[in-house]
């Protein structure tokens, strides 16, 4: 995924000369570094100061500019109230672009790894937060959110990044979910690399006589009511999944709509600590309960139970 942004954003610089990249320290890891080579002048490392790093873009969306902010996740929560009291307060115009986000740190362990930032984020007033599934949703994606207006958060991961949405066409829009397949008897909801386990396990339900949707939700705040109506209403069942804490996550979100909208059974799927460390992104997914076969069980229960 960091290859796909660092490429997507040498594009954007090539387009929009106003479009600015800030980082504190990490440009090497997150591959914001490529934009540097390109573009040197329009790219500011501020150090390890995060705090500093969201004032200094505060200060050029300010002036008409177009910052974007590329840090690890983890790191970008050090600075949540300059966050709040100054980019969502003034509804500025500054892109929170964090990598690394979820399990992807695997080998730093749980220092590095962040569970709880998509609940810190869609709290706040004004902030949007999109979660591209794959590469191809980044390619989809970042120019129509770096063009938008106002705060926005949003999420990658470091390196894993398995096929999710490469052979589906669609035009990404904020605010909007996509159906990757469709089903009547349950839906699978989420976001990000979670998405592939979720398509592997309906395609294995289905040999089982369950029919399983599943949607990218993409736009985790504005979130596609609509969308989380109907499959509400048409599968009467929802598995949330998600690289995050239950609490405040994209099961929150989604039951959110539903109790108001449609009240079904939902199942959220997904962490309540810390992580770990691990070898790699895929084993840490295993471990915590997010791969092909934990979710076909929770299906199971959900549907027979």
């Amino acid at each position: 995924m960091r290859e796909a942004l660092g490429k997507g954003l040498l594009e954007i610089g090539a387009k929009y000369n106003d479009v600015m990249i800030l980082t504190a320290d990490v440009g090497d890891s997150t591959r914001a570094s490529y934009f540097r080579e390109r573009y040197p002048d329009r790219y500011f490392n501020v150090g390890i100061s995060e705090q500093d790093l969201v004032g200094f873009a505060s200060g050029m969306a300010t002036m008409g500019l177009k910052p974007l902010i590329v840090n690890f996740g983890m790191f970008l929560l050090r600075a949540w109230e300059q966050i709040r009291n100054t980019v969502c307060r003034m509804n500025l115009n500054v892109k929170l672009i964090a990598t690394h986000t979820g399990f992807s740190d695997s080998g730093d362990g749980s220092s590095h790894q962040v569970l709880e930032d998509i609940a810190l984020m869609r709290v706040l007033p004004n902030m949007r937060v999109v979660i591209p599934a794959d590469s191809y949703d980044i390619n989809r994606s970042l120019e129509k959110v770096v063009t938008s207006k106002g705060p926005l958060y949003y999420r990658i991961g470091r390196d894993y990044s398995p096929p999710i949405t490469r052979d589906i066409d669609y035009e990404f829009e904020i605010g909007k979910a996509q159906v990757l397949t469709d089903g009547d008897d349950l839906t699978f909801i989420g976001a990000g690399v979670p998405l592939f386990d979720a398509l592997q396990a309906a395609r294995d339900l289905k040999r089982l006589g369950i029919s399983a949707a599943v949607v990218n939700l993409l736009s985790i705040k504005p979130i596609d009511e609509n969308l989380i109506e109907k499959y509400a209403r048409k599968t009467g069942r929802i598995i949330t999944v998600e690289e995050h804490n239950v609490y405040g996550g994209i099961g929150s979100a989604v039951a959110e709509v539903v109790i108001s909208k449609y009240p079904v059974r939902i199942k959220m799927v997904g962490t309540n600590g810390f992580g770990r460390t691990a070898k790699n992104h895929r084993e840490l997914l295993d471990h915590f309960g997010l791969s092909k076969t934990a979710l076909v069980n929770s299906a199971k229960e959900i549907v027979f139970v």
